[in-house]
């Protein structure tokens, strides 16, 4: 009868220990996602960014700027540039820039 119960609560204590370690795995996996998406977030809303101030340069002077540091002193654009790159290639004043946005 005594073994019995020592079973019983060997066969919890296993149990609740792997319960708690496939928690811990759920989150921190459902955590790396997020993380990730809120990545390719950033990407995306500093690439918009940098688009929409290029446009309106476009719209109000007549040629795409040459480069980004021309959009940040005319047009106000602030890039956190401690953690990202940020590539602008303009191929010709009536043409869209290519943009990239690298992670430092």
């Amino acid at each position: 009868m005594y073994q019995d119960r020592k079973e019983h609560i060997l066969i919890r204590v296993v149990s609740v220990c792997l319960i708690c370690i496939l928690l811990v795995f759920a989150y921190n996996s459902f955590n790396s996602r997020a993380d990730r998406d809120l990545e390719d977030e950033s990407f995306a809303a500093i690439e918009e960014a940098i688009r929409k101030a290029a446009l309106q340069c476009y719209v109000v002077e007549g040629a795409y700027p040459v480069d980004l540091d021309y959009l940040k002193e005319n047009y106000g654009l602030k890039i956190n540039e401690r953690n990202y790159y940020v590539v602008y290639r303009a191929f010709a004043e009536n043409q869209l820039p290519d943009i990239r946005i690298v992670k430092k």
